[in-house]
């Protein structure tokens, strides 16, 4: 039997057994990783695969069929001799020559010998021995056949060992074959059965580290194949290629580290050096914005291309991507990238157009493993990626000759999966890239890669525009600064609110029960029960309630009630119908000008000449159009898209409010106290479809309506599709009932009713 050795380097497995330094076999198992070890198990799954085995997932039982043909050949004897092992092997594998079947017996009988001296009886024995002479046969014949030879077969497993496995990779281990084990999930199953390591060697090297999560075999043979497909696709490589981040002196004093001209930066004539960073946050703030400028003013001095980007880049037009050259539905990954390479075509400079298809099929091959990534998403982001670099290139790479490297300075981050992909193409590319989001808070950068160098400072400042311009600059004072920050401590997730501190708001009703409604009307929103705030959006509990009925049929009582809610209220209609269909209205008229498809056009709508909104502020006039689209894309008005008359009644209606209710809406802080108005129906007169449609929009904007209707009619509900109002019976039905002229209440305070008397009672 050959012995086990240890090996000086893991290229010592790639050596002939004449050349070794100790003539022997090596059998390691890995638990591990690095670079040189991951170089290697491609290295070695090539030659297992050339000359030997690869075992992935484990060797399977032998099946019955397996046996029954054992038998067959065979019979059924067992004799512990190397004799009878001999003379077994030479009738079952009749193509291992002498030498082969005689280091083969030979180490299946120590093996089994050894589990004889270990107690184990002759019925045992002979189970091993059926099993290993069937995998032999079915698994492992090839290596048999090999062995012998001066260059060793190999044999490569992935997985976790049993018992009876171990004993026979031991046994072609001791016939002469190299073994190694991969083991991703550490060596504690192993030890289960070779505690003392007697059958193999643990590999241990520096730097060693887990391997990472999803490694196996199929991904190494992903690599390679890859590999393949990239030098098929690369066509001619280009004679340069960049130097990315290695040149950094520091790596803190990247402002000034951009700087540097390339020509300094390095000397070797085959690469570019050039800069791939992320700086999230602010060191100082005061000085950020001059520090902006003067790294825009100083590299457009020194002659180097520069772009300064604010904003998301542009989405490509449809003249744009028409002009990108494809093909026809490919059906497999490579075809389609092969398709795009033409759009990369550059007579003027061929040494760019080679940088171009080398990036463009990395990150592309990269781009394509992604979870939920298919062919119609891949080539989506190639037609982005060409039109961005097409809008780009003529300023970035004007007559570009080595080693000259542009710049790109890019203000937010990366706002998209499709933004990153082209920063991660224009890495590879002479040009700088420079992200910056110093507002921790809003800007947020979706881009990866194992290239961008990231710095992060604590300090966080808003800047929304790039200063290339020094009036564009706006430099805050160090009193200035601290203020910001004392309105950050104070007012994030303390409960205490900035006045008109947020944009956005989602009203959803409160249901309360009828005493209830006294005590939260004159709350605070952010008071109430299920007040929260969502990702910059405030959830703002509101009343829209019907109150049917008086209670114990006490006129009085109920009088004052309504006078109790017009002391927080400065609204009330009395007058049924509020707005009736005579009434004048600047956009009766409008149809499609205003909406199209079922969507707003805001635009057509804020430039019309008779908009009445254009005063407020912008977060209030989106707010309000939010809210118009929400009220129509819930259908709450019966017949809404349904005869092509009511959704245009409802952008009318609600484009016409009156002037006091407009203030109201504009003064409307979302984490105080918010608008309410009083609809009072004593009669039988009813409430128009503009009065419901009024209603409904009054409620998803944020106000608290109550209805009063002692007569217990039909309100405004009898126009809506779902259920909106929560409705209190109270009391007896009482008709014409005298109701004074409540508007002089408002904002009055009045004796407290009965009901909250009664309310506080139970409390």
């Amino acid at each position: 039997m050959i012995e086990h050795k240890k090996i000086n380097r893991l290229d010592d497995f790639f050596c002939p057994l004449n050349q070794r330094r100790e003539k022997g076999v090596y059998f390691y198992r890995i638990n591990g990783c690095n670079p040189e070890i991951r170089e290697f198990i491609r290295k070695y799954y090539n030659a297992s695969r050339q000359n030997g085995v690869v075992i992935e997932g484990g060797i399977a039982n032998p099946t019955n069929q397996n046996l029954a043909y054992y038998q067959e050949q065979m019979g059924t004897d067992f004799q512990m001799s190397l004799g009878f092992l001999e003379s077994s092997l030479k009738k079952w594998l009749p193509r291992m020559n002498d030498a082969q079947r005689q280091a083969v017996s030979a180490s299946v009988y120590h093996t089994l010998d050894t589990l004889r001296k270990n107690g184990k009886p002759e019925s045992v024995l002979k189970n091993v021995y059926i099993k290993f002479m069937c995998w032999l046969y079915y698994k492992f014949e090839r290596i048999v056949s090999l062995l012998g030879n001066d260059s060793l077969p190999k044999m490569l497993y992935e997985g976790t060992v049993t018992n009876h496995e171990l004993l026979l990779i031991s046994v072609l281990a001791h016939a002469g074959c190299d073994v190694v084990l991969l083991q991703y999930q550490g060596d504690a199953d192993y030890l289960k059965y070779d505690a003392d390591s007697k059958f193999s060697e643990n590999l241990s090297l520096p730097d060693m580290k887990p391997f990472p999560e999803g490694y196996s075999l199929k991904t190494v043979r992903q690599e390679m194949q890859d590999e393949l497909n990239r030098k098929r696709l690369y066509g001619t490589l280009p004679d340069v290629q960049n130097c990315t981040n290695a040149w950094l002196s520091s790596g803190e004093k990247l402002f000034e580290e951009i700087k540097t001209t390339p020509q300094t930066r390095g000397d070797n004539p085959n690469l570019f050096y050039n800069l791939f960073c992320r700086i999230e946050g602010v060191e100082q703030k005061q000085s950020y914005p001059n520090l902006l400028y003067q790294l825009y003013d100083d590299l457009k001095t020194s002659g180097r291309p520069v772009v300064a980007l604010d904003t998301a880049l542009p989405e490509p037009s449809p003249a744009e991507t028409n002009a990108v050259i494809r093909g026809n539905q490919p059906a497999k990954i490579d075809n389609l990238i092969m398709d795009f390479l033409p759009n990369l075509k550059n007579p003027a400079n061929i040494q760019l157009e080679r940088l171009a298809v080398k990036s463009f099929v990395d990150v592309m091959l990269e781009e394509s493993r992604k979870d939920g990534m298919n062919l119609n998403k891949l080539s989506g982001c190639a037609v982005h990626l060409i039109c961005w670099f097409r809008t780009y290139q003529p300023v970035l790479f004007r007559n570009w000759k080595m080693p000259e490297v542009s710049s790109f300075l890019y203000l937010g981050g990366c706002r998209n999966e499709k933004e990153a992909l082209f920063f991660r193409f224009l890495s590879r590319l002479p040009v700088d890239i420079f992200i910056l989001t110093p507002d921790l808070t809003n800007q947020k950068c979706c881009l990866q890669d194992d290239w961008l160098y990231a710095v992060h400072y604590d300090e966080s400042l808003d800047i929304a525009k790039f200063p290339t311009d020094i009036s564009q600059i706006r430099l805050g004072t160090t009193a200035y600064h601290a203020e910001r920050e004392l309105d950050t401590l104070l007012y994030q997730d303390s409960g205490i609110y900035r006045n008109q501190q947020y944009a956005k708001a989602n009203p959803v009703t409160l249901q309360t029960t009828f005493e209830e409604i006294s005590l939260y009307w004159k709350e605070e929103v952010n008071m109430r029960p299920n007040f929260m705030i969502s990702h910059d959006t405030v959830v703002i509990p509101v009343i829209f309630a019907k109150i049917s009925g008086v209670k114990d049929s006490d006129v009085p009582a109920y009088l004052n009630w309504a006078k109790e809610l017009m002391a927080e209220s400065p609204f009330v209609i009395q007058r049924i119908p509020y707005i009736g269909n005579n009434m004048m209205n600047p956009f009766r008229n409008i149809k499609t000008e205003f909406l199209m498809n079922g969507q707003l056009q805001r635009d057509r709508i804020k430039n019309h000449k008779d908009y009445k909104y254009g005063f407020l502020r912008n977060e209030i006039q989106e707010h309000m159009l939010d809210k118009l689209q929400l009220l129509l894309d819930q259908r709450i008005i019966k017949g809404t898209f349904e005869n092509q008359e009511i959704e245009y009644k409802i952008v009318s209606v609600a484009l016409n409010l009156d002037i006091p209710l407009i203030r109201e809406i504009q003064k409307f802080d979302f984490t105080k106290k918010n608008p309410k108005l009083l609809y009072v129906m004593t009669g039988e007169n009813m409430p128009s479809l503009e009065d419901a449609i009024i209603m409904a929009f009054l409620n998803l904007l944020g106000f608290d309506i109550v209805f009063l209707v002692p007569t217990g009619y039909q309100c405004v509900e009898r126009f809506y599709q779902k259920t909106m109002l929560e409705e209190h019976q109270t009391g007896e039905y009482l008709y014409n009932i005298k109701m004074p002229n409540l508007q002089k209440y408002a904002g009055k305070p009045v004796k407290t009713s009965p009901f909250s008397n009664l309310f506080k009672k139970r409390r």
